[in-house]
């Protein structure tokens, strides 16, 4: 039995949720416990703060946890990264009210700077030289400017509608985050096993991201030239249809260029495309 660690509330317990649900591992939650196990995989779930995500997997507490790049590298807790994930991007940043006239880093020179993430903001500040006060603060950072408590903030930006809705402004950024599957270096044989299957399963939904499973009707004269223009992962599925002259014609494509492919393949008389959208994909 593998045990995973998953933030117990917020987006990324969404996100990862949604993760799991799509590797097809299946989880009773209509009763939330602390830990919860799959129906249908060696796999139990672990829900915690998502700052006790990584110590947990470090001890050993949880064999491996799903956890934001921020909290891994504001914690330095000896965990290896396994995979990452790819969703609940964000970014760390610095941010100040918006009528401040800011000049550069060395703007903070003396400042006071409230965060939750006091390591990383150390390390950064150490790196640019510049000599600021931290004052940490678990809640609503964003609020520190406009009560004094403090000159600038340095936080979690997504969309940054909150820094707008506070009077800040997004000056630099520290460090790019997303979710990560860390794991405990001393695994055993059975579980490392069990963590290649989790993996494999991972793999075959995030293959399937952003692609579609397209279907289209080709006249055969005009055959090699749609191959050309198909960027799919290999050659295209071809066959004949029952109107001579004509064959049907299967691929895959990326969502990012789909509408300039179907331009160029309607242009080159291709007919009935159908297009279906792709829950897994195996390598």
């Amino acid at each position: 039995m593998l045990r995973i660690a998953v933030q117990a509330k917020g987006r990324l317990y969404e996100e990862t949720m949604s993760f799991l649900e799509e590797s097809d591992i299946k989880l009773s939650l209509s009763k939330r416990t602390l830990l919860v196990q799959s129906t249908n995989f060696p796999l139990e779930v672990l829900f915690l703060r998502d700052d006790d995500i990584p110590q947990s997997v470090a001890m050993g507490v949880a064999d491996v946890g799903i956890v934001g790049e921020n909290e891994y590298a504001e914690k330095g807790e000896d965990a290896e990264i396994v995979k990452r994930l790819g969703f609940s991007k964000c970014r760390l940043s610095l941010a100040v009210p918006k009528d401040v006239e800011y000049d550069g880093v060395r703007w903070f020179d003396g400042k006071k700077i409230a965060t939750s993430y006091p390591g990383i903001l150390q390390n950064y500040l150490q790196a640019q030289g510049v000599k600021a006060e931290i004052h940490v603060i678990t809640g609503s950072v964003e609020v520190s400017p406009g009560i004094g408590l403090a000159d600038a903030i340095f936080d979690i930006v997504s969309s940054g509608s909150t820094l707008v809705s506070n009077s800040l402004k997004e000056v630099e950024v520290v460090m790019k985050s997303e979710a990560l599957l860390i794991g405990n270096k001393q695994l055993d044989a059975d579980k490392r096993e069990i963590l290649r299957e989790l993996l494999f399963r991972m793999d075959a939904v995030k293959t399937a991201e952003d692609k579609k499973y397209v279907l289209m009707n080709a006249p055969q004269e005009k055959l090699g030239q749609i191959v050309a223009v198909l960027p799919g992962m290999k050659s295209p599925t071809v066959m004949p249809l029952a109107k001579e002259g004509w064959c049907s014609v299967h691929t895959v494509l990326d969502e990012k260029c789909f509408w300039e492919i179907i331009g160029k393949l309607k242009a080159l008389g291709a007919e009935g495309i159908l297009v279906l959208p792709i829950e897994k994909m195996i390598p």
